[in-house]
């Protein structure tokens, strides 16, 4: 082989490492019962969320004067809603969520869900704020059934690139809620990176819900200013957590779920559908070996009890006195 030849062929060698670590990276091979066991929690979320959260879209539609369509009803052409519309996709969402729960049908009923969910969520946030919450759980519920049918659903012992597909999809989506919030706070500060955390946004928060945090931390505008800064500069940082791995990544997550639980506790402000998709991160197939040995330790338990074999209880003492 000639010089030339050499060459041509290490550069294709390298591209072709480079596009398997990329493909690697976008579509990793892991268990397909991690989204089995994450489908079911999220289609449960869903009737949650519509009872707690975005649970509005019925009563709003009553109100056509107010609606004010988002760029993705436009974009489709939705039609306004009404009263017999925002009742259609609820029912349709509870049918679509008991049987895509049960990783029945996950085609149908997953793509069923995704799309009613989409346009229940987008009749909600059409007549005043939209909740940037919401964007890793709507993108869960349209990748979640790309990954089709998996054997055993909890107890399959198969892995797929469909499946860590899906979950980096969802990952993205949980990363960039954080990143793009910062981008939007910067935009909406003129394009400056100081606009915002050097602002008196939280002051301002705690003044119009005050409580007793919030009036505890009004005496310490300095901390305020430094909160403001630690969560503008992790939010414009976050998209580096997509590379950890281990005690790192452990670490990241428990960092952002605290900040949720402070940021419910300080504003009142609840990320329920974000934190939740963090589940995408953790190894869920390990839930249905460990359910199931609880569940076995119930069983024999109980059949103990069944055939009168002694149950030790804590504090039983001897009959005799003894021991």
């Amino acid at each position: 082989m000639t010089a030339a030849g050499t060459a041509s062929a290490s550069a294709s060698g390298t591209a072709g490492g480079a596009a398997q670590a990329i493909a690697g990276w976008f579509a990793p091979v892991v268990p397909q019962s991690r989204v089995a066991v994450l489908r079911t929690i999220c289609y449960l979320f869903v009737v949650i969320d519509m009872h707690l959260i975005v649970r509005d879209p019925i009563p709003l539609s009553a109100h056509p004067e107010l609606y004010q369509p988002l760029f993705v009803e436009r974009l489709f052409r939705l039609p306004p809603p009404s009263v017999p519309l925002a009742t259609t996709l609820y029912v349709v969402l509870l049918a679509g969520c008991a049987i895509a729960a049960a990783n029945r049908l996950p085609r149908v009923a997953g793509f069923t869900v995704a799309a009613a969910f989409s346009w229940w969520t987008a009749i909600g946030m059409s007549y005043g704020k939209v909740d940037h919450d919401h964007l890793p759980l709507v993108v869960a519920l349209w990748v979640l059934p790309t990954v089709g049918v998996i054997e055993g659903r909890w107890r399959s012992t198969q892995s797929s690139a469909q499946a860590g597909w899906a979950l980096k999809c969802i990952q993205i989506g949980v990363i960039f809620t954080y990143f793009l919030s910062a981008l939007t706070k910067i935009r909406s500060g003129g394009w400056s990176l100081t606009s915002w955390p050097d602002s008196s946004i939280l002051m301002w928060a705690i003044v119009r819900r005050p409580h007793f945090l919030g009036q505890l931390l009004m005496s310490h505008p300095d901390l305020l200013h430094a909160m403001q800064w630690m969560s503008f500069t992790a939010e414009l940082t976050s998209f580096v957590v997509l590379w950890f791995r281990g005690r790192l990544l452990l670490a990241a997550a428990v960092f952002w779920l605290g900040f949720h639980v402070f940021t419910t506790a300080l504003l009142f402000i609840t990320f329920a559908p974000t934190a939740l998709c963090w589940l995408a991160f953790a190894p869920l197939e390990r839930l249905g070996p460990w359910l199931r040995g609880v569940i076995a330790g119930w069983r024999q338990r109980a059949g103990r009890r069944a055939t009168g074999h002694p149950v030790a209880v804590l504090g039983d003492q001897p009959v005799d006195g003894s021991g």
